[in-house]
């Protein structure tokens, strides 16, 4: 190939120039074809100006079949950079896959073409972006040997590699022995430690900025304030937002809402909410950020009622800021407004988007609309483990309990591998079908999963054994968990009462309150219920008046309806009568149906009579029927 160009050569690059300039591919196809013509191809200054042409005009195949017809062994590096950086930046795996093998390619060749700066910082973008760190550790050899490393901008695209495989511990390595380090290593750094969760590394690579005299930038300060996820950063937040403040970084879009985001995560909602309203220029990602800050806290109205707010401001919601809100009304099982933001999702094109896709599911399942959550699964193609726990959950929730388990048939067909959670709803389901069995073959798949018997599935494989009539196996479970919660004593509590031992259970309980732990309204239905099964009026009296007086729990319809159970089935019939017209709770028909049922059993006529007309009263269809029945 001819080195120095012609005059004719000299004009044919400076239209070429021109055409890529203007990226006016029709005129640079009109100059390739006279190129081809005239024999100017020779020239490697053509040739390469040509490929130029057609990368930058994103036409990456005509550029890499041209690539292909020139012999390697011709090229010089202005050739292998023009397509190596092209496909680099192309955004598609098959492009960085692409840049990856012309790069091995080119050091096979026999001309001695040695990589430069642009051609290493191309290649580790493209293992970056493709995860392949083989790759850029090749390329990082070959930047020492070369002596490219020294370069800021390598280096940099060296470090940003190394961070984002997640190999930070390289990336510190290198950090630390780069010459020259711009406001960009930092930021990678600093970003590097925050995505694998390692703050307090983090926030200690920017005080060294910090101590360094570094200029603190935006994108310095939105990585280190993404790494404050939990309370014990919250100080150290605030010392980041003052320093946003003083170098007047606050009114940058992407600072207010980490800041944002950071001030929810680590349970600040109030200081959320200030930097928020105080935020002048909102865009998606900062409503996003603040709804997503309200679910986080539990505030779901909230959520709801800002997503309002930012619709009637214009703003268009992202689709995390639909998930956001969907997960909202999953939590708030508000089916109808989670309709509506299905109809968003689907005006606004994305619908059909993964993550908005698994949140809708989720939400139909917990809202009990098992139709849609079933359209919406069968629509992803390859449903992850906690898509298929999102809907065997809803089937269990709602009471579809062979639905749940032909569901977990399908999951294992499918070859999923199931998490705690799935394992946990799984056996739920085996519980209320008093299906030991398959409790026991879930039992074998723990072992062999390899879980351990932590809350939830510790608890509930206790539960199965127990409701299935299996106590030994289930109080032997009970005791080897490393840690029980007010959930696992209550299925262990429940268990020993349904299957005739109520000592137990009620000595348990005693168990439950020298380990601390507070019962909850559902511990005291449990506690009412074994009174209730033994016939014990006075211990049924002692725990519905500790409820309240010990632990502040207001009695629900449930402890009344245990107690005037308890109350009936010793025959103290106008003390339940007397229980039931001092109730402080709405119970409708529920308590008067249970002393009329107690009244047939003990023949009372007068009380019986009295509770049917209290029924009648209250609209009881069937009531007079039972006025009836107890005259008999």
């Amino acid at each position: 190939m001819s080195i120095f160009p012609s005059q004719q050569q000299r004009q044919l690059l400076t239209d070429l120039i021109n055409c890529t300039h203007n990226k006016n591919i029709l005129k640079g196809r009109t100059l390739h074809a006279r190129i081809l013509k005239n024999g100017s191809l020779s020239s490697i200054y053509i040739a390469n100006t040509l490929f130029i042409l057609y990368a930058k005009s994103n036409h990456l195949s005509q550029a890499f079949t041209l690539f292909n017809s020139i012999d390697d062994n011709h090229k010089d590096v202005v050739s292998w950079n023009s397509l190596i950086n092209a496909f680099s930046q192309h955004h598609s795996p098959s492009s960085y896959s692409f840049a990856i093998n012309l790069f091995r390619r080119m050091m096979r060749t026999n001309n001695n073409v040695t990589p430069n700066a642009h051609t290493l910082a191309g290649v580790f973008s493209a293992a970056s972006n493709l995860y392949d760190v083989a790759a850029g550790r090749q390329a990082h050899s070959v930047a020492v040997k070369t002596a490219c490393l020294d370069d800021v901008y390598v280096g940099s695209s060296l470090l940003n590699m190394y961070c984002k495989t997640g190999f930070v511990f390289d990336a510190r390595k290198l950090f630390d022995r780069m010459p020259e380090r711009n406001t960009v290593s930092w930021a990678t750094i600093i970003s590097g430690y925050a995505s694998v969760g390692l703050a307090d590394k983090a926030v200690e690579v920017f005080e060294l900025m910090r101590r360094e005299e570094e200029v603190e930038n935006e994108f310095a300060v939105t990585s280190v304030l993404s790494a404050m996820t939990s309370c014990e950063f919250v100080g150290t937040g605030r010392q980041v937002h003052s320093l946003a403040v003083k170098n007047g970084l606050i009114c940058i879009v992407s600072v207010a809402n980490a800041l944002v985001t950071m001030y929810a995560k680590c349970d600040r909602l109030d200081d959320a909410v200030r930097t928020f309203e105080f935020s002048g220029d909102k865009n998606s990602i900062t409503w996003s950020a603040m709804v997503t800050g309200y679910v986080h806290s539990g505030d779901c109205d909230k959520a709801l009622i800002l997503f309002n707010r930012m619709h009637s401001s214009g703003v268009l919601p992202s689709e995390f800021t639909l998930v956001g809100v969907v997960n909202a009304c999953s939590d708030l099982c508000a089916v109808v407004e989670g309709k509506q933001m299905h109809g968003f999702a689907f005006k606004l094109g994305f619908g059909l988007q993964l993550y908005v896709l698994s949140a809708l599911v989720d939400m139909y399942a917990k809202c009990g609309n098992l139709t849609d959550a079933c359209k919406g699964f069968e629509c992803i193609q390859q449903p992850d483990v906690v898509l298929w726990t999102s809907i065997i959950t809803g089937y269990v929730q709602n009471g579809d309990y062979e639905g749940g388990l032909n569901l977990y048939g399908k999951m294992q067909m499918e070859r999923v591998i199931p998490n705690e959670l799935t394992t946990a709803s799984v056996l739920r389901a085996c519980s209320s079908l008093a299906a030991l069995d398959q409790g026991k073959q879930m039992h074998a798949r723990i072992i062999k999963y390899g879980f351990t018997l932590e809350v939830p599935i510790g608890s509930a494989l206790s539960a199965m054994y127990s409701k299935c009539g299996s106590l030994d196996d289930g109080y032997l479970i009970f005791w080897r968990m490393p840690a029980r919660d007010v959930i696992s004593w209550n299925a262990m509590i429940s268990g020993l009462s349904q299957n005739g031992h109520g000592n137990k259970a009620l000595e348990l309980f005693q168990k439950m309150l020298l380990e601390g732990i507070e019962p909850d309204p559902v511990t005291f239905v449990n506690l009412l219920s074994a009174c209730s099964h033994m016939g014990l009026v006075d211990k049924g009296w002692y725990y519905f008046m500790l409820m309240f007086d010990e632990f502040n729990i207001a009695p629900t319809v449930e402890h009344y309806a245990c107690m005037v159970d308890i109350l009936s089935r010793a025959g103290k019939l106008n003390e339940a009568k007397e229980f039931i017209e001092s109730a402080t709770v709405d119970h409708g028909l529920c308590l008067w149906r249970i002393l009329l049922g107690a009244c047939k059993n003990h023949r009372n006529y007068e009380i019986g009579t009295y509770a049917g007309e209290k029924l009648m009263e209250l609209g009881s269809p069937e009531s007079s029927a039972y006025v009836l029945l107890s005259k008999g």
